[in-house]
Order: structure tokens, then sequence, then C-alpha cells
């Protein structure tokens, strides 16, 4: 009976092994949630940098197609913005998202846009009565997020 007791516990072989398998395993499940939590912030910077992006879109094509009479004619630079009345006015913007959503918080992030007629007719529709709206964000960490929309002189 002595013996039959000895031979029920487990080596210290067989402990060693144990601990050495429970110890990678853990390492490894560590290092995947710290990846993760390392590039968590993201998705938040690409969110953020859409919705200047489809804010800034939405505001020109909010615009007049083409320059009312007695319209603003002066340059088109970011000081000049609350005077915009037409769509090309915003081409060539280059600015941070602070100054264009008036969050101090998104200094990091820039804005371009671009507006321009496309190449080509859309259908029966000139491309001189098109006009292709570019808005460009880039955020801190380098990532470009790009919205485009169409605006027709209609």
């Amino acid at each position: 009976m002595y013996i039959n007791e000895l031979q029920r516990g487990i080596s210290l072989i067989e402990l060693i092994l144990f601990i050495v398998i429970i110890s990678i395993a853990l390492t490894s499940l560590l290092m995947v949630m710290n990846v993760n939590t390392k590039s968590s912030v993201d998705p938040l910077l690409r969110k953020q940098a859409l919705a200047i992006a489809e804010s800034m879109l939405e505001e020109v094509e909010l615009q007049d197609f083409s320059n009312p009479v007695g319209g603003f004619a002066g340059a088109g630079v970011v000081a000049n913005r609350n005077s915009f009345d037409d769509v090309f006015d915003y081409n060539g913007i280059n600015t941070s998202a602070d100054v264009i959503t008036g969050i101090a918080g998104l200094a990091s992030y820039s804005v371009a846009v671009a507006v321009a007629n496309p190449a080509a007719a859309w259908g029966t529709i000139p491309a001189t009565d098109v006009a292709q709206i570019t808005v460009t964000v880039t955020d801190s960490s380098g990532q470009v997020i790009q919205a485009v929309g169409y605006r027709v002189n209609y």
C-alpha cells in the first residue's frame, strides 16, 4: 500500500513542464493583447478624420455652384471662409482641422480641399457644369482619409 500511495502524485519534472507550458501560453496571450492595445487608437483617429472630411465636404457641397451676382471675389484662403459663397472659393484650402472645426483638440489633423471640373462630361451634363470636390484629411499618425463629392450646376 505504501508504494501505491506514492505513485498517485506528480513528479517534479511533470510539475516543471506544466509551469513552462502555462508560462508560454500566458506570455503569448499577453503579447497579443499588447498589440491590440497599442493599435486600438487607430480606429479612433480614422473615425475623427472621416468625420472632419465629411463635415468639410458637406459645407462645400451646400454652397452655390457658381459665384452669385455681387458675390465674394476675394482670395480663397481660410481667413475669408465666412465670405465663401460658391464651391470654387474653397479650392486650395490647406489648414489644420482646429481652424475648420473650431475644436482645439484637432490641431494635429490637416485638411486640404481641391475643387475642379472633371475631364469628361457626365452624359448630357457638360464637364463645365460639374465640380468634383475632394477633401483630404491627414491625422497625426500620417493616415490619409479622402472624401469625394460632386456638385452639379442645376
